[in-house]
């Protein structure tokens, strides 16, 4: 049988406040870690899509929303919190956590856990991201996504694709954006997701994640709201006066709706 492809991260170093020993409290000391994960499936980066592939940051989220949460007496129960971050996503089937005191013997002392299911539940993860389109004047809070309101009309060569085109005129002002605001652009969703845990605000680029939806206009305001339906975005800040309806069929976002305009 072929072994299951994996991905693993390696003498990765933090230093937190964890021990049983009165001795121990108040005396940070480095711990290392050695995550590996199998993969449910084999990966398959033909097109080169991050989303498809199981992210190198869940493995180090998982390792600062752990050591986040509070203060823990045993790398056992790191490890779990660890296993269990990880274990919730889809990709992973199977995970070896290693973590290592540095501090406390010369060399190093530990413990290596391996499950394929979780043995506690899983820390809640950060709050999805508000969206902002930038039709309004709201602040940009932290970890926001934006969208860009309007772009420049690329030309239609003969045969073009004309949502596509627009799609991307839509990824072109949202580079121009980011460069004014000194902003990072975000093209997939795991690269959100690292910015929503970083609380960093992104300038979305749509092209990539919506050119392949079916039925989703190339529209700057259903772009919003698709993306905040997509993202589970408590709040939607949209420059739409009362009394405009909502984009059909996403007019039954979760949200709340801050419409600009009066």
């Amino acid at each position: 049988m072929d072994q299951p492809d994996r991905i693993h991260l390696r003498d990765h170093v933090v230093t937190a406040d964890i021990g049983a020993f009165q001795t121990e409290r108040g005396q940070p000391q480095r711990l290392r870690f050695t995550i590996e994960v199998d993969l449910a499936e084999p990966v398959s980066a033909a097109d080169d899509q991050v989303d498809r592939i199981l992210s190198y940051d869940v493995l180090t989220g998982a390792v600062s929303t752990a050591l986040a949460d509070a203060r823990v007496a045993l790398l056992e129960t790191l490890g779990e919190r660890i296993a269990a971050q990880v274990l919730r996503h889809p990709r992973a089937a199977r995970i070896s956590v290693t973590i290592e005191k540095l501090d406390r013997v010369p060399g190093a002392l530990g413990v290596t856990l391996v499950r394929r299911a979780a043995r506690v539940a899983p820390l809640p993860s950060g709050a999805p991201p508000a969206v902002l389109f930038l039709g309004t004047d709201a602040a940009l809070p932290p970890g926001a996504v934006v969208v860009v309101p309007d772009a420049p009309r690329l030309p239609l060569p003969q045969g073009g694709d004309a949502r596509r085109i627009a799609l991307l005129a839509l990824d072109q002002a949202a580079w121009a954006l980011a460069g004014q605001r000194g902003l990072t652009v975000a093209d997939s969703r795991t690269e959100i997701d690292w910015a929503a845990t970083e609380r960093r605000a992104v300038v979305w680029a749509p092209a990539r994640m919506a050119a392949d939806v079916p039925d989703l206009p190339a529209d700057p305001v259903a772009l919003a709201f698709w993306i905040a339906q997509r993202l589970g975005a408590p709040r939607l800040d949209l420059a739409l006066p009362h009394g405009v309806p909502l984009p059909a069929p996403l007019a039954d976002f979760r949200g709340t709706v801050a419409r600009a305009g009066g």
